[in-house]
């Protein structure tokens, strides 16, 4: 209930909107009823006057909740669940202005229908549960009038028909929520994508021209240069990235499942090659955010030691039941015992980084390396 409405005003905004209006067209609609019924039954009351004073209330809260829910400032809690407390005291009250035998034959004073506002209000507000909570306080309300359970659904079917709008209207309201929040996503991304276009046209005859020209011309040279042609061609790959959509920043966790594929390849570059199956490799986000930071560490170590010219290589492999990414490079490899020795002096970057991540996530993390051979790594994760 709190994420659909709350005294902060969640409950106010237009999603719901056109949903409160055509509930207070149903709200004067079914106070023109109930009029015409007191009208009709007030003098066979055991208390017309009582009679009287409980519709004057009905008109009254009738009235106040209109303007509260079409203005919006009854759209939050407290308003709604005051309106199920007032509803179910209206319904009460038929207790003190009648005798047992006319609550036999007829409904309770204010009516089912006018009572069936309330249901209305806690459904648009808190969804299907709230819808069913509020119906069932009001039939509860009507039963304690009765003062028995009538299972003649052909002549009694009241309170069936409250537990049924409460259901109903409830999943409706939740069904819309998602539905506008599914159309705000897509627009968001349909604006951010012409953005992205928009810049793609401008930069593409600039900057990407540029950098591609540096990387050629740097080669070429030679020398101190070409570690510039390197740089240019990576920043180059990084921006045209960009432009088609690549996460090029650090992996965070969403709401859904990620795919590890573009999770790890926004790494690619001239020194970096990327390869996996074409379909997604999707995990739960707190997995693929770990993963891929491992696959980060390991990437960050062959540019740090294993040589100027080394390349990495990695791969992705989705196995069904497990995910195995292997990191393998060109480099100067790892002397044996280097990696307990760098642990024993409190360097723990591959234990924690790398080793400890996979591990945390149930899977496993496996080196190997060689003098002069390289090293790879196999990262395992289990679905």
């Amino acid at each position: 209930m709190r994420s659909l409405i709350d005294d902060r005003g969640a409950g106010r905004s237009q999603t719901d909107a056109p949903l409160w209006r055509a509930a207070q067209l149903f709200r004067l609609l079914s106070f023109l009823y109930a009029l015409g019924y007191q009208l009709v039954v007030n003098d066979d009351l055991r208390s017309p006057t009582g009679g009287a004073v409980v519709f004057a209330a009905l008109s009254v809260w009738t009235g106040v909740a209109t303007v509260a829910y079409l203005g919006g400032a009854g759209r939050t809690t407290a308003f709604v669940v005051t309106e199920v407390v007032i509803t179910c005291a209206l319904v009460l009250s038929t207790l003190a202005v009648t005798d047992p035998q006319w609550r036999a034959d007829n409904q309770s004073v204010p009516t089912t229908l006018w009572a069936g506002n309330a249901v209305i209000s806690a459904a648009i507000a808190f969804g299907w549960v709230g819808g069913l909570v509020s119906a069932a306080a009001v039939g509860a309300s009507s039963i304690a009038v009765k003062g028995t359970v009538n299972i003649d659904l052909a002549r009694s079917a009241g309170v069936i028909i409250l537990l049924a709008a409460g259901l109903v209207l409830g999943i409706a309201a939740q069904v819309n929520r998602s539905a506008q929040a599914r159309l705000a996503e897509a627009t968001r991304v349909a604006a951010a994508t012409a953005e992205r276009e928009r810049l793609s046209r401008q930069v593409h005859d600039g900057v990407l021209q540029v950098l591609a020209l540096m990387a050629r011309r740097g080669r070429e040279i030679g020398g101190p240069t070409a570690e510039l042609a390197q740089l240019a061609a990576h920043q180059e790959r990084a921006l045209r990235a960009l432009m088609s959509d690549t996460v090029l920043t650090p992996v965070t966790v969403s709401d859904g499942p990620v795919d590890l594929m573009a999770a790890v390849r926004r790494r690619e570059s001239d020194a970096v090659v990327i390869s996996g199956p074409g379909d997604p490799v999707t995990l739960p986000p707190e997995v693929a955010a770990e993963l891929a930071a491992a696959v980060d560490n390991a990437i960050d170590n062959v540019a740090r030691h294993a040589g100027p010219d080394a390349r990495a290589y990695v791969l992705v492999e989705d196995l069904g039941e497990a995910v195995v990414v292997s990191i393998r490079d060109d480099g100067v490899g790892i002397a044996p015992g280097r990696v307990a020795q760098a642990a024993r002096a409190g360097r723990l970057g591959i234990r924690q980084s790398i080793v400890g991540r996979i591990e945390a996530l149930g899977g496993t993390a496996s080196l190997e390396s060689s003098p002069g051979a390289g090293t790879e790594w196999e990262l395992r994760v289990p679905r």
